[in-house]
Parts: structure tokens; C-alpha cells; sequence
């Protein structure tokens, strides 16, 4: 298996918004002090060769952590900086033509909504699964809630790793004990947050906690 479920534990999706007083590879860093075992870094406004640039100082930081590094849509730049993985939408490119680019070694994850998306998404080689959104959230003020039913019902369709994403935090994280996540996938809690270490050290333990219920 190309995805180790307890690399999905602590899942930190990055959002430049929210730099200020901290940069972004501060904020990584910090995050990965303090527990996150997986970085995505999601850049929807870079042109390519800053994009890339980033990319390749922040994989060289998680391999020093030990921890995969993904990047958000852009297959190219996956590639590019030797990420461990990229991840995809369902309205990005098809799993299988991404696998195709990529080749085996690098793992892929893939957005599902429902079961036959996700049972879709294994067939066609999907390494792990991003499910959600389970609350409401302000980083895709577009997205369906996905009922905790249907959560519970793709997680015991699939087998490999699956994650919740979607407005989760400290207050609400422990709502998604029982549906049979591997982990928990979060944007603003961490790169939002006053102190994004304190932030990621607390969210690492509510998550064990979590998956040990």
C-alpha cells in the first residue's frame, strides 16, 4: 500500500490567506513540530516557477519530518518537486490518467461525495480518499454537508485510508467518533489559528483520540 493510514491522522491543508504574522513555511513548519503527519500544499493563485519553488523548499522540510508531502490539483508540479502525492477533485483529472502521469510510486488521493465516487475512485487507483464536507466551512462556501450516515457508509465500502475534511476544529472534531475515519483533514484550524503549533499539538491529540474510540 502506497498511503499508510496513520500518516493520515493530522492532515494540514495550507491557505496563504491567512499568513501575517508567521510566513507559510513557518506555519508548516510549526505544524509539523507539533503533530501533523501529512502537509498539502494547496496554491490556487502562484504562477508555476513560484509554485515550484515553494513546493520543493516545503518537500525538503517534510522529508526531514518524515512526513508525505501533497499537492493540491497540479499534477505537474507533484511531479516537478518529487511530492509524495497529489490529490484531485472530482471535477480535476481522471485517477486514472493521473496515475498515468505519475507512475506507481506516488501516491493519490481523491475527493469522494458519495459511495459510488468512492468506490469509483479505488477501482481507477486511489491511494486515499478526502470525504467531506462533514461542517460547514468557510474555505468552500460551495460544498454540501455530507451526512455523518453517508461518512459511516463509505468507510466501510473502501479499505484504504480515508479522511474527513470540512470546517472541522477542536469543538467539533470528536462529533466524527464512530463513522471509521482514519483521520481528519484541516484548513483554518491550524493555519488560521493565533498559534498554529499550539493548534496542530491539540488537534493531534483530539485525533488519536478519536480514532481510538
Amino acid at each position: 500500500m502506497r498511503c499508510n493510514k496513520e500518516d493520515m491522522l493530522l492532515y494540514a491543508i495550507t491557505d496563504r490567506s491567512w499568513t501575517g504574522k508567521m510566513t507559510l513555511y513557518e506555519q508548516i513548519h510549526s505544524a509539523l513540530e507539533n503533530g501533523a503527519t501529512c502537509i498539502q500544499l494547496r496554491e490556487k493563485e502562484l504562477d508555476y516557477h513560484s509554485f515550484l519553488k515553494e513546493a520543493e523548499e516545503i518537500a525538503d522540510m517534510c522529508n526531514k519530518y518524515g512526513v508525505p508531502f501533497i499537492i493540491n490539483d497540479n499534477v505537474d508540479i507533484a511531479v516537478a518537486c518529487k511530492a509524495t502525492g497529489v490529490h484531485v477533485g472530482q471535477e480535476d483529472m481522471n485517477v486514472r490518467d493521473v496515475r498515468n502521469r505519475v507512475g506507481d510510486n506516488m501516491v493519490i488521493g481523491v475527493s469522494a461525495h458519495t459511495v459510488e465516487e468512492a468506490l469509483d475512485a479505488v477501482k481507477n487507483g486511489a491511494d486515499y480518499l478526502g470525504l467531506g464536507a462533514v461542517f460547514s466551512t468557510s474555505t468552500k462556501t460551495d460544498a454540501d454537508i455530507m451526512p455523518f450516515e453517508t461518512l459511516k457508509a463509505i468507510c466501510d465500502a473502501v479499505e484504504i485510508p480515508t479522511v474527513a475534511i470540512g470546517g472541522i476544529s477542536i469543538n467539533n472534531i470528536m462529533q466524527l467518533a464512530g463513522s471509521g475515519i482514519d483521520g481528519v483533514a484541516v484548513v483554518s484550524a491550524i493555519f488560521g489559528a493565533e498559534d498554529p503549533g499550539a493548534a496542530t499539538a491539540a488537534l493531534a491529540k483530539a485525533a488519536k483520540e478519536l480514532i481510538s474510540t
